[in-house]
């Protein structure tokens, strides 16, 4: 992969977000005066940040997609530079938490792309890397699915396999879409003590980019609506 390949993705931008969550909206009608989406209100998320190098298409995309599906496990170290540019420098963390991968997808794949990500966040974090959390159940692809079906899949599939109590945790992934695998994660490490969940990841997926393309399941609350519903980042899933 040459430097120019690598220096293409563009940091993501978006004139209105959540304040917490970073979810991008086409306007401020989602967002609450403390510029909060329905969802962080609601105490969905589950997490209490989360930031994103890029928007999940075009070239970072495809960078994500060499990496984790066709194995350049080398990528790890540039997506981690783009990684750390994207995480605020008054941020502090005791720790670093790959999200996890069931064994039989990892034996699968030969390698879980978030723990060689947290390794190199790691480092530039100041904080060491532990597997604190397993995937105790296997799932579905999560592409395809609505927001609502994305939570009834991932519910229960994690369990806390290491001492996390008062700890302040970013938990690192490669790619956040609706966010409910990274929620459900965020949820069990609160559970079990932890004082602050922050998520981590090299890209998002927009939703506010070809609205009209993707379907979703209307529900309570209004960001899903305001946003445009994606529910399908890619052919492949990305969980």
């Amino acid at each position: 992969m040459c430097a120019s390949c690598l220096g293409k993705p563009q940091p993501f931008a978006a004139e209105y977000y959540c304040r917490d969550c970073g979810t991008p909206f086409l306007n401020s009608f989602p967002l609450d005066e403390h510029g909060c989406c329905a969802l962080c209100r609601s105490g969905q998320t589950g997490y209490d940040a989360a930031w994103s190098y890029g928007s999940f298409e075009g070239e970072l995309r495809e960078l994500i997609h060499l990496f984790k599906y066709e194995g350049v496990q080398t990528l790890a170290r540039p997506l981690g530079k783009l990684m750390a540019v994207a995480l605020p420098r008054t941020e502090v963390f005791d720790v670093v938490v790959p999200m996890p991968m069931h064994w039989l997808r990892r034996w699968r794949r030969g390698f879980n792309q978030a723990e060689l990500l947290a390794r190199e966040i790691a480092r530039r974090a100041a904080a060491p890397v532990r597997r604190s959390v397993r995937r105790i159940k296997g799932t579905a692809p999560q592409a395809g699915l609505t927001h609502a079906k994305r939570r009834q899949n991932v519910a229960g599939a994690f369990r806390v396999s290491g001492a996390v109590e008062g700890l302040r945790v970013l938990l690192v992934d490669d790619v956040l879409t609706t966010g409910a695998t990274a929620s459900a994660c965020a949820r069990v490490l609160k559970a079990a003590g932890a004082e602050r969940v922050a998520v981590l990841t090299v890209a998002r997926a927009d939703r506010r980019l070809n609205a009209a393309a993707y379907n979703f399941e209307a529900e309570s609350d209004v960001t899903l609506f305001a946003a445009g519903g994606l529910e399908n980042a890619g052919s492949r899933s990305i969980a």
